[in-house]
């Protein structure tokens, strides 16, 4: 019968490696736990005021085919935008944030026009948070869809859908309501 070992003996050494694996393991935990989280969805209905003529004007044509009216149904005219965000359909309404980016009509007949633009939050719930919209969509019809590509502060990686239906418009003016409706999944 071989002879009964006595116990090791952890040394300082063994204790140290040991004491890390763990610690390892509890943070690998903690930070997988973390990530398998569900993400959030938030719903927002929003309303851009645009302005297109007047002296407050919010979208205006920058660039397009030389010797061509600069119009929405015009293949390759740019349209740069900055539309204050409403609460609801009045312009007076509370600001929620700003749309800020560009439109370019897209489709060679003038039906689609692609939209790279971010909201910039500016209310009391979401200040400083930007959701990044962008896509193309058939800008004479009733409803139009584009893609939430991205988001930042309370927003971020958010990932979704937008359509916007026009509201109201004010020829005389210039003005058109457009309601946003908003659906993301983000952190």
């Amino acid at each position: 019968m071989a002879p009964i070992s006595a116990p090791k003996i952890l040394t300082t050494s063994t204790f140290s490696r040991l004491s890390l694996l763990f610690t390892l393991s509890i943070l690998m935990h903690y930070y997988s736990s973390e990530a398998t989280l569900p993400p959030q969805t938030t719903e927002m209905v929003l309303y851009f005021q645009d302005f297109a003529s007047g002296a407050n004007f919010t979208l205006i044509p920058v660039a397009g085919i030389a010797g061509k009216l600069w119009t929405f149904s015009q293949f390759g005219t740019v349209f740069v935008t900055d539309d204050f965000i409403t609460e609801t359909p009045d312009q007076d309404s509370p600001m929620v944030g700003r749309g800020q980016g560009m439109y370019v009509t897209s489709a060679l007949d003038g039906s689609s026009t692609h939209a790279m633009f971010s909201i910039v939050f500016v209310n009391q719930a979401y200040n400083g948070s930007t959701l990044s919209i962008q896509g193309t969509g058939k800008q004479f019809e009733a409803v139009r869809e584009y893609a939430v590509v991205g988001g930042t502060g309370k927003f971020r990686f958010a990932r979704g859908y937008t359509t916007f239906e026009t509201i109201s418009v004010d020829p005389p003016r210039g003005h058109s309501v457009i309601r946003c409706n908003v659906t993301i999944r983000h952190d």
